[in-house]
């Protein structure tokens, strides 16, 4: 997969939050994104994924080098991020099983498995409204892996864990970040200390200029 960005920028009324990134994202490397909060690292995933068009600039898609239409760039990519809701009526099976209709599992993954790897078999019949913040993080992040895309966007992907979820995470990027593009947004070390690249947002701010 590869995502090629020609003068990216984007703004929120006439405030430029980033401008003039040129850049390429590609193959199966790891990408950090880096920024203070409210820097736009979240607005710039966002961007990459899709879910906002760029103010200005050209932004393209590629999947064993054929072009991919920003409509369908969905279909290759799994996100974890704070922002992302779960369904609070679903239990935890019932979860798994919809985003599994949606996006193919990694080979050996079923629902079983993915329970097994969150180790929450009692509460596989709970509903996800009775989750606290970091049992649904894990579930993001477990569906988010587990999922067959050759993109892997995760936004500050230890939100709300503790330090036995940090560590958790950590083998979770082991067993299933290989062989596919992974991009992070993360503004602590411990989150995107394996990334080979890493992509200031700060370096790309347009100072003074409306």
């Amino acid at each position: 997969m590869k995502i090629t960005l020609e003068n990216i920028g984007r703004r929120f009324n006439r405030d430029w939050i980033f401008r003039g990134i040129d850049y390429t994202f590609a193959g199966s490397e790891t990408y950090a994104i880096l920024g203070p909060n409210g820097s736009g690292k979240s607005t710039l995933l966002q961007v990459l994924n899709g879910s906002l068009a760029p103010s200005i600039g050209t932004l393209n898609y590629f999947y064993e080098d054929k072009p991919v239409e920003v409509e369908q760039v969905f279909q290759h990519l799994s996100l974890a991020a704070p922002y992302m809701e779960l369904i609070e009526e679903f239990t935890l099976t019932e979860v798994i099983d919809f985003h599994f209709k949606f996006k193919s599992a990694k080979t050996d993954i079923d629902t079983a498995s993915v329970i097994e790897l969150l180790n929450m078999h009692s509460s596989k019949n709970k509903l996800i409204k009775y989750f606290s913040s970091g049992m649904k993080q894990r579930l993001k992040l477990a569906l988010a892996f587990c999922s067959d895309t050759p993109m892997l966007m995760l936004d500050e992907p230890t939100s709300n864990l503790d330090s036995q979820g940090v560590d958790w995470y950590l083998s979770l990027v082991e067993q299933f970040a290989a062989n596919r593009l992974t991009i992070i947004c993360s503004n602590q070390e411990y989150e995107y200390s394996f990334c080979g690249h890493k992509l200031n947002i700060s370096d790309f701010k347009v100072k003074g200029e409306r």
